[in-house]
């Protein structure tokens, strides 16, 4: 490598010190990237672009993070007080600015529950990157370190992650009222009636409304769906029109059960749950606000 490759032209992209800074005291490129809120290939890029500047290697990348070779050392020591300096002249001061909270789960969970219950944190100063997506591979991706936290809709198995339960989710037979009217005096028969009428459903095998038959009548569901929409919150605006029937968590139709908007249906003495739980890897988090999140899911699961 030339010395004008080395030493490269012009001033230094405070960008790139940054980075580094916060990968030296951190030990991660991954925490790094959840701190500054980039990605961890910008993060990468960003060190190496430094490193190319510099003529030297600043990092002995290892399975479990990095560890700072001694140029590092000296570069932070260097860079520390007018770093953090220039972070409190703009408002950035690392020790008062925490890096956001990576939270993942279900679009209906996150959608209707969850941001809505961690939303008063934003005035302690939390900050929330929220993503959606099925179960299985939030969880591969939190293993990843994609994510600090996720609901999921399953125990994960091994001890690579920490499950907490935080939530059993009932499941109810809803529909319109319209339809709820036609259902008088069949009681009795309230299964095959049903079959009758519109289905809104999930998916075109309807597992939902599956598994209700199956829990609480002991038999098939034989039916077709009307529609059929990957979204509960879908599910719940066609119902809502008026479109027919389904079986929805609880949580996710109880206003409009409250408002009679839509009429519950049946109301059996053992309705079928799902079980959700907070899941994180093990071992105590250093982003200070993922455990104010933590635990404020969890105290307002209890009143659920």
């Amino acid at each position: 490598m030339s010395a004008h490759d080395t030493h490269g032209s012009g001033p230094l992209d405070l960008n790139l010190l940054r980075t580094f800074l916060a990968v030296h005291r951190l030990g991660s490129f991954t925490a790094a990237a959840r701190q500054l809120g980039l990605s961890q290939s910008t993060v990468t890029t960003q060190i190496r672009a430094l490193e190319n500047r510099l003529g030297r290697e600043l990092f002995e990348r290892r399975a479990q993070g990095v560890t700072p070779l001694p140029h590092a050392d000296e570069l932070a020591a260097r860079l520390s007080a007018p770093l953090d300096q220039l972070a409190g002249i703009t408002g950035e001061e690392p020790g008062s600015t925490v890096a956001p909270v990576h939270l993942a789960g279900p679009a209906e969970f996150m959608s209707v529950t969850g941001v809505r219950v961690l939303a008063p944190l934003v005035a302690q100063g939390v900050r929330l990157r929220v993503v959606i997506g099925l179960t299985e591979p939030l969880l591969e991706e939190l293993r990843a370190g994609r994510h600090d936290l996720v609901v999921a809709t399953r125990r994960p198995r091994g001890r690579t992650l920490h499950a907490e339960l935080l939530a059993d989710e009932e499941f109810v037979l809803v529909a319109a009222p319209v339809w709820a009217e036609r259902l008088k005096g069949q009681e009795q028969e309230l299964p095959t009636a049903l079959e009758d009428l519109p289905l809104i459903a999930y998916a075109e095998d309807l597992p939902i409304a599956r598994r209700y038959w199956r829990h609480v009548f002991d038999r098939r569901l034989h039916a077709q769906a009307a529609i059929t929409v990957p979204d509960l919150r879908s599910v719940l605006t066609a119902l809502t029109a008026g479109a027919g029937w389904s079986v929805l968590p609880s949580y996710l139709c109880r206003t409009e059960l409250a408002s009679g908007t839509l009429q519950l249906l049946h109301q059996p003495e053992d309705p079928p749950i799902n079980t959700a739980y907070l899941v994180q890897r093990p071992g105590s988090a250093a982003n200070p606000h993922v455990t104010l999140v933590r635990e404020h899911l969890l105290a307002a699961a209890k009143t659920w």
